[in-house]
């Protein structure tokens, strides 16, 4: 921390994949790894109760996604395991929901919108149609994070019938002939993205982005992209990549005012820096396979050349020098 000013310009939280469910401990899709399904809840409390203690407290939080497991499927289970968690985040630092995989297990997109966890009502952008989650915010002047909608083409959360839905089923039978599209369509390698629980993002979406740095460049702001789904394959296991990462990865590579991209989704966690760009692309460790008595959380001081993430138990202590 040699040559920060002692106080940031702000900070703000951030936490991934909770996955909450009243359930005993269970495993994974692969049955590889094990879920504390009940005690992500008590994370959660670990987590708020040390921004509401910090010296400078957050100003918001960045929710990245999977905040209840899809276990919860069913009738009112689903609703009532999202208020539980929703009590946990009553503070008054500002809440910014991503959605994942397991929002749309359990709500359509059209719920989705209508439910609390559409953060995007006060930041709204009218440029893009009415069921793309994606929008900005400015929480300090000279910086801009985005939130991006990474099932904007996805087989989730659409009904079969749209012409979404039927995009995205051609785009992963391009590359995967499991009868279980959960099942990836080879054992390594990049292909293993193409699994029902990722998904892409729309044309709409990228050239709303474009536009969105374009002007970001000019005013040479700091922006931060934060999405469930990751998009560099050095910050993740590939079997969690976006469906079209490549194309996401081109327009932030088309702008320089973009300084890093965060997502979940990954349960491990992972990190890399674009050597094109030294945009830092960080995948924070999800909440759901971290033991009762370790954390998944971080906290972010942000300065004006750099962004300070001091990790909690899985989570890593980063240092993300803006690039020049």
């Amino acid at each position: 921390m040699d040559g920060c000013p002692p106080t940031p310009l702000f900070t703000f939280g951030v936490i991934a994949d909770i996955q909450y469910a009243d359930l005993e401990d269970g495993f994974n899709y692969s049955r590889t790894r094990k879920r504390f399904y009940r005690s992500s809840l008590q994370l959660l409390k670990n987590a708020q109760r040390s921004w509401a203690e910090s010296a400078v407290r957050p100003e918001f939080i960045l929710q990245l996604g999977d905040i209840i497991d899809g276990f919860n499927k069913g009738p009112g289970a689903s609703e009532r395991a999202l208020d539980t968690v929703l009590r946990e985040f009553s503070g008054p630092a500002e809440v910014h929901h991503v959605w994942g995989n397991h929002e749309f297990y359990n709500f359509s997109r059209s719920a989705l919108l209508r439910s609390r966890l559409n953060s995007s009502a006060l930041h709204r952008d009218r440029d893009l149609s009415g069921d793309v989650y994606a929008y900005s915010f400015s929480p300090a002047p000279g910086f801009t994070f985005v939130v991006l909608d990474a099932y904007d083409v996805s087989l989730l959360g659409r009904e079969p019938s749209s012409e979404q839905y039927g995009q995205a089923m051609d785009l992963i039978k391009l590359y995967n002939n499991n009868d279980d599209l959960n099942c990836p369509p080879v054992l390594e390698g990049l292909q293993r993205r193409f699994t029902m629980f990722n998904g892409g993002f729309g044309q709409e979406q990228l050239d709303w982005l474009h536009a969105l740095l374009t002007a970001s460049d000019d005013k040479r702001d700091r922006v931060t992209i934060v999405s469930h789904v990751p998009v560099h394959p050095g910050s993740t296991d590939p079997v969690c990549l976006a469906w079209n990462y490549e194309e996401l990865l081109a327009v932030i590579r088309a702008h320089s005012s973009v300084v890093c991209y965060m997502a979940g989704h990954s349960h491990d966690g992972g990190y890399c820096q674009d050597k094109d760009t030294g945009v830092h692309h960080v995948t924070i460790d999800g909440v759901i396979e971290t033991p009762p008595d370790s954390d998944a959380f971080s906290t972010v001081s942000v300065y004006a050349d750099r962004m300070l993430l001091k990790g909690e138990g899985r989570v890593e202590d980063r240092v993300f020098l803006f690039p020049s």
